[in-house]
């Protein structure tokens, strides 16, 4: 009977990979709108405000970095909790693939949030001319500093806590 529920808890990792699907259908989703993004700047280009293009620039920048994040968290997910990835000798591989264990995923994953909120916070500071409240910014700039601080204590206490070689 214990063998038996051991085996099922194991089998139920299997539970993760549609989630681990999905990222991939979210990812297609922000591909979409990345090139939305680029196919209405094309047109107006020439008339744009450098402060403008500057923050459709950005906005393109941080699509990407959510779209790295989520490969990331894809294949290292899968990789970690349900399956190795069996990909043959002569297909390209991910240099990473395989190297990046819970912890490392979780500390770039929090490096990862903290870029993202970086140029979220620079989207805001050079648009901030149409912002009407103060506080709002005073939020937007405490949120990212608490980011900054969970990925610093989450990388120090990695630090501290993996053991020698």
């Amino acid at each position: 009977m214990e063998r038996f529920f051991e085996r099922l808890m194991y089998a139920s990792r299997w539970i993760m990979a549609p989630i681990y699907l999905g990222l991939s259908l979210v990812l297609f989703a922000l591909g979409i709108k990345f090139f939305q993004e680029v196919i209405h700047l094309v047109p107006i280009i020439f008339s744009m405000k450098e402060v403008d293009l500057i923050l459709v620039t950005l906005t393109l920048i941080d699509l990407a970095l959510v779209g790295g994040l989520i490969v990331m968290v894809m294949f290292s997910g899968y990789e970690n909790f349900v399956s190795k990835l069996d990909i043959d000798e002569g297909d390209e591989k991910l240099s990473w693939l395989g190297q990046l264990d819970a912890n490392s995923l979780k500390n770039k994953v929090a490096a990862s949030i903290v870029a993202i909120s970086s140029i979220h916070l620079l989207k805001v500071f050079m648009n901030v001319e149409k912002i009407d409240d103060d506080y709002k910014i005073m939020w937007y700039v405490l949120i990212h500093l608490t980011f900054v601080l969970s990925a610093f204590v989450m990388g120090y206490l990695d630090k501290i806590t993996k053991k020698p070689v």
